[in-house]
């Protein structure tokens, strides 16, 4: 394996997020602003919110429309808990160990959140999620801010070699 791979791939994994967010969450509030103000969908008495108004939004425009986003929803959700999975897993693995028992215990773990994350009003789910993000965030910011001259370095290597 060469030694450029992580930080080629690193490059190449950015990508997604300006995929994900710039294009299609402003491709989607652009349909939504366009669609649902105009056409009345913002009225508090039809009660839309999140996905539902998404829904209609693009329903207005495209009858079909509410049955590929219902499936990229539901793929969206089941990417993000497999993705979810496998990095809580590989953060519970540095802590404590790679063993058998230690791996089936955070599997355990992680169902038992998957289903009672089911059970509990969405809100409260949002809530615990962006706090649980909120507190891991806290020290990669540290981490970034620390190692940042080395990726500096690191990267300006990179690119040097590989224009």
């Amino acid at each position: 394996m060469k030694t450029d791979e992580p930080i080629s791939e690193g490059l190449v994994s950015l990508l997604e997020p300006f995929i994900d967010t710039v294009l299609i969450c402003t491709i989607t509030s652009l349909v939504i602003v366009t669609t649902a103000y105009p056409n009345g969908l913002m009225d508090s008495n039809l009660g839309l919110e999140g996905i539902a108004l998404t829904s209609a939004a693009f329903a207005h425009h495209i009858s079909w429309s509410p049955i590929l986003l219902g499936i990229a929803a539901l793929l969206f959700a089941f990417s993000t808990a497999i993705a979810w999975s496998y990095y809580g897993l590989k953060a519970w693995s540095y802590l404590f160990g790679e063993s058998i028992l230690a791996q089936g215990l955070f599997k355990t773990i992680f169902c038992g959140f998957i289903a009672i994350g089911c059970m509990v009003e969405l809100s409260a789910v949002l809530d615990f999620s962006d706090a649980m993000v909120f507190l891991i965030a806290i020290p990669n910011i540290i981490g970034l801010y620390l190692y940042a001259p080395e990726v500096k370095r690191d990267l300006a290597n990179y690119l040097q070699r590989n224009p």
